[in-house]
């Protein structure tokens, strides 16, 4: 009898001990606003009006995710992380070019330790990491269609990758991602690849980050495929560049923060440009301003200000000078003005506000939420209230 509970006790342990060291965790995001824009293209009638929706995802991508850690020992550990997109205004699954992907946000498994971590499948690279140092940690969805989702702050997904994370060093923090294209005879083809840095030690944070890809007829940037009709090449032809560049500093209650990106997309071609208006009207991830740009660069200003440790006052500029396919075609800017309050109700709960101009000059106005005027040279004002939650 002695020996059974002693041995009962032992399993009992070894249970606990293994418990212990294995966990998993579901987490997610649920945010929702009413956003009001005007003018809007209405595309069926081709005039312009006032607009009221529901939008998921205004300041974060709604989200179910799931990530778990096994200690291996030797202080080895095994990493995965698989993380669903929605929209909670119809309750509808994210998708890509049409075709409806599960864990569309993130999929990944690999191993960590105290040489950093290597991670397997789907997932952002660094650009999308240093967005906490720009407008997308405050303004999220609201400053992509003027430029973040270009410049891929706003993180726009690798299939097919494999990344590595370097330690934590005294506040710095690197990592490098490759994406295969998967095509037989053709390595180049659909291949892409970027790697940076970020520094952040006590106020100060910066950093610098470079990506890069190519066509294929499997492309790893996913952006590739959501809109391949703008690229004209072949595969392995070189289809996006972009660098980012920028600091952040918390002087007191205030957080001031700037950057600047350069993108080049030299395979971009438009033949609907005719004396400063655009018969592709329809903005994408790689088509800012109704027109296929070749070059655009992106400058930023913005700051966070607590006036209490739950209400914040935030303000941003963005300003973009686009350079187009089309000989003749003169420089496009946009210029967005940001302004917003919010609220936390608590860690996991926030109420937000925010109103927004965007103006567009020699180019169309793709409209703060994706939202095109339709039109060149044109002036678009958006609110927008809502709620976000957090588990």
């Amino acid at each position: 009898m002695k020996k059974s509970l002693i041995a009962l006790a032992v399993l009992g342990a070894i249970a606990g001990a293994a418990q212990a060291q294995s966990s998993v965790t579901i987490y997610g995001i649920i945010d929702t606003g009413v956003v009001y824009s005007n003018p809007v293209l209405n595309t069926t009638t081709g005039n312009t009006g006032s607009k009221f929706s529901v939008n998921s995802g205004v300041i974060q991508g709604s989200r179910l995710g799931f990530k778990g850690v096994e200690d291996l020992g030797g202080g080895l550990k095994a990493l995965f992380q698989l993380e669903a997109g929605f929209s909670n205004d119809t309750g509808a699954l994210q998708s890509d070019a049409g075709t409806t992907t599960l864990f569309r946000r993130k999929s990944v498994v690999g191993l960590g330790g105290n040489f950093g971590s290597v991670l397997l499948g789907r997932q952002t690279d660094i650009l999308d990491d240093v967005s906490q140092w720009t407008s997308v940690q405050d303004f999220g969805g609201v400053t992509g269609a003027v430029g973040h989702n270009l410049d891929r702050l706003e993180g726009t997904r690798t299939d097919n990758s494999i990344r590595y994370n370097t330690p934590d060093v005294s506040g710095f923090t690197a990592s490098a991602i490759y994406g295969f294209g998967e095509t037989a005879g053709q390595t180049s083809a659909g291949q892409s690849f970027g790697f940076g840095g970020q520094y952040a030690n006590g106020p100060l944070g910066l950093f610098a980050a470079y990506y890069e890809s190519k066509l294929g007829s499997n492309p790893s940037d996913v952006s590739l495929t959501n809109s391949a009709p703008a690229f004209v090449g072949n595969p392995g032809d070189t289809a996006l560049k972009t660098f980012s560049l920028g600091a952040s500093y918390q002087a007191g209650p205030a957080r001031l923060y700037g950057n600047w990106s350069r993108v080049k997309q030299p395979l971009a071609t438009d033949s609907g440009y005719i004396q400063g208006v655009s018969t592709s009207i329809t903005p994408g991830n790689f088509i800012i301003g109704g027109l296929n740009n070749t070059k655009t660069d992106i400058f930023e200003l913005g700051v966070n200000y607590a006036v209490t440790a739950p209400l914040h006052l935030l303000a941003s500029v963005q300003y973009d000078k686009l350079t187009f396919a089309d000989a003749g075609a003169p420089k496009g800017r946009l210029t967005q003005f940001n302004l917003g309050t919010d609220y936390f109700l608590s860690k996991r709960t926030d109420l937000y506000a925010f109103v927004s101009n965007l103006r567009a000059n020699d180019t169309v106005n793709p409209g703060v939420y994706g939202d095109s005027t339709g039109a060149t040279n044109d002036s678009q004002t958006s609110i927008a209230v809502g709620i976000r939650h957090k588990f």
